[in-house]
């Protein structure tokens, strides 16, 4: 599928050396009054030249808004856009038409369709996020006026994690989407001896909302974390999703799980947030929290062995512009997903209430 939500729902189309990404949002309420420069300012963040071990490619990223606004103000219509593909050098994939890369789609798109776009990936290309990170911004923009903020950053390259949890300061001033100075000066030294290894690696995203009220989401096929477990596992690269305690609740007792239950000037509170901001699928109005772990980048420059698509063996030594670690640029998409679905949630929760 190429549509992801409900009720604000995004599709998206375009490959990543085809003349154009694109989307269309339905289900956006009427009357919102947009912000395009912080917009574009979210889209800027997903871009390889505010990041360090990223791609050289360079897109301008210019957004063309075709319907569903006017003189700034969002009609409740289709919102459909364009950026168009400025900087593609699909020479550099010439020899890889017939070669099925290793960690890439290229197989499995070919088992599944009978066709491929080799070039830069096609359709499987993380160049294809952008049109989410302008629905996530657009999307941030009406939860913003619900009290609804969002938090995202890296919080591991490798083996190396920041030391404590942040409340996430100053991230879109850091070339690595990092709070932790310290932390990423090591990071920044580590990236480069994985390029110069002619290797990549991998690495993970915090994101934390907060001011989601109690009560949204639903009970059993479309509880909160499964929606948010679904638009992160979308994102390219994306290898796995944990929220609250995450895996590390299976080596937990009971008492080390639970989170207390008191009343605090009339209100519910918790003592802690072990779950996550979330029981039973639905929202506890606590801040929702989790994290996505990222792959390396499958574009390494070392030699490799791998087949070709008439299943001949074939040493392969790729070439060209790729990330390093694709996390800092992840930061910005895994935002945006989490905007989307929230967003679809309460709209969701809105309509049936």
């Amino acid at each position: 599928m190429n549509t992801f939500g409900h009720i604000f729902r995004l599709t998206t189309f375009g490959e990543s050396h085809g003349p154009a990404i694109g989307g269309v949002i339905d289900g956006c309420p009427a009357g919102l009054h947009l912000d395009f420069a912080a917009i574009k300012r979210r889209v800027a963040l997903r871009s390889p030249q505010t990041t360090i071990g990223s791609t050289k490619r360079r897109e301008t990223d210019n957004i063309e808004f075709l319907s569903g606004i006017y003189e700034g103000v969002t009609l409740g219509t289709p919102i459909a856009f364009i950026i168009r593909n400025k900087d593609v050098r699909s020479e550099d994939y010439a020899n890889l038409e017939h070669i099925y890369r290793p960690g890439h789609a290229d197989y499995t798109y070919d088992m599944r369709y009978g066709i491929r776009d080799y070039r830069g990936g096609g359709r499987a290309s993380a160049r294809i996020t952008v049109a989410q990170v302008v629905a996530g911004a657009i999307a941030e923009q009406w939860l913003a006026k619900q009290g609804i903020s969002f938090i995202a950053y890296v919080d591991q390259i490798g083996p190396i994690l920041i030391p404590d949890v942040t409340d996430g300061n100053d991230i879109d001033q850091s070339p690595l989407r990092c709070p932790d100075k310290f932390t990423e000066a090591l990071w920044i030294d580590l990236l480069e001896q994985v390029r110069e290894e002619g290797d990549s690696i991998g690495g993970a995203v915090r994101c934390e909302i907060k001011g989601v009220p109690a009560g949204v989401g639903e009970p059993i096929f479309n509880k909160v974390q499964a929606e948010l477990a679904t638009a992160m596992m979308s994102i390219p690269a994306a290898k796995g999703f944990e929220y609250g305690l995450g895996m590390s609740a299976a080596a937990a007792q009971g008492s080390e799980s639970n989170d207390e239950m008191l009343i605090k000037k009339g209100k519910v509170k918790f003592n802690t947030n072990r779950a996550g901001g979330l029981l039973g699928g639905i929202t506890t109005g606590e801040p929702i929290y989790f994290r996505v772990a990222f792959k390396p980048v499958s574009s390494i420059s070392q030699p490799q062995r791998t087949i070709t698509d008439s299943k001949q063996p074939v040493a392969l030594q790729i070439t060209g512009r790729h990330d390093v670690c694709v996390a800092p640029r992840a930061v910005a998409v895994v935002r945006a997903m989490a905007a989307i679905t929230i967003m679809d949630q309460v709209l969701l929760r809105n309509i049936e209430s």
